[in-house]
């Protein structure tokens, strides 16, 4: 009897020590009944109501290292803080190998990816006794607020150049409301296809999950570390219709390079042109110019006469060269 007494406890001493590994933090409930600290913190993602609503306490956590001691009728809760991943796809309630979503024009498309996260260790309380699964519940939460995204998003360079557009329009008209089909060409220009939109968006798309999921560590006490959505897939016949419209602005896009590329290249050309012409005429002038600059230097130093003289001595060259010469009335003037 001694020996299976000293084995019983023992085997109750043995039970009460526990180890807290490094990537690991505790939390000892006394009877279902955890040591509290105080008001909890992280609540400045939350709005008023959700701060009331999801209003928890700090908790005595018992950080890595042991051999710790607990009493028979403690029960410790032990969590994983190291960042982990999960898919997006991942649903303990069904197996589904993507997310459905539908775009702001009703398409539906898959999305694919996963999220990075890891348990708040200073919001334990709500991820151990606030929900039964909340991995469950902010993965449902993600993906609700991502459907919602993907339903309303809209590319904000399609919009900056779609106002520009307009406002170009409305400038070139003059009358304040612009050409219709003018705008009307603009809009479906700039705004495209809203699957095309979110492709070249993914960055952006993924930084907006990380705000709006910034909340999980307050409301579920599990840290959003990344949003990673890396696949967004249509329908077969839908990714077809899009990659030939593609095709198509690519090719447009091409065109417009290659004309504008061109256009220039006659401007360089029509520049150059008038500077040869501009410089041809200066080059004619300037005799002209020199000339007329003598012809004052001599009317200012000699007068009428030595004017004359010089006009005189500057005709003979052009007489010994004359076959013909007309004279006028005034007999002052000899044509050649």
């Amino acid at each position: 009897m001694m020996g299976v007494g000293f084995y019983a406890v023992l085997k109750v001493l043995v039970g009460c020590l526990y180890t807290v590994r490094p990537d690991q933090r505790a939390v000892v409930t006394t009877f279902g009944a955890v040591k509290r600290l105080g008001a909890g913190s992280d609540g400045q993602a939350l709005s008023d109501d959700e701060r009331e609503r999801y209003e928890y306490p700090q908790v005595e956590v018992i950080g890595p290292g042991g051999p710790y001691f607990k009493l028979p009728w403690q029960r410790v809760h032990k969590v994983s803080v190291a960042t982990q991943t999960v898919d997006l796809t991942w649903d303990p309630s069904k197996a589904q190998s993507t997310i459905e979503a539908v775009t702001k024009d009703n398409l539906t498309t898959g999305v694919n990816g996963q999220i990075r996260y890891r348990i708040s260790e200073n919001n334990l309380y709500p991820y151990l006794f606030g929900v039964e699964s909340p991995l469950e519940h902010v993965m449902g939460y993600f993906v609700s607020v991502l459907r919602e995204r993907i339903a309303n998003f809209v590319d904000p360079k399609g919009q900056s150049l779609l106002a520009d557009a307009v406002a170009e329009t409305e400038a070139i008209a003059g009358t304040g409301d612009g050409d219709l089909e003018s705008k009307s060409s603009a809009v479906e220009l700039s705004e495209g296809v809203s699957i095309n939109d979110l492709r070249k968006n993914l960055p952006l798309l993924n930084q907006y999950m990380e705000e709006q999921c910034r909340s999980t560590t307050a409301r579920y006490g599990i840290e959003l570390d990344a949003a990673l959505i890396t696949e967004i897939d249509p329908p077969a016949e839908v990714d077809r219709a899009l990659s030939a419209i593609n095709s198509t602005r690519n090719q447009v896009a091409a065109d417009i390079s290659t004309a504008r590329a061109d256009s220039e290249q006659q401007i360089t050309m029509s520049a150059r042109a008038v500077e040869i012409a501009t410089n041809n005429a200066q080059a004619e002038v300037a005799p002209l110019h020199e000339l007329a600059g003598t012809l004052i230097s001599i009317k200012s130093e000699g007068g009428s006469d030595c004017l004359k003289a010089y006009l005189r001595n500057l005709r003979v060259p052009l007489f010994k060269r004359t076959e013909r010469i007309y004279q006028t009335e005034s007999k002052i003037e000899g044509k050649a």
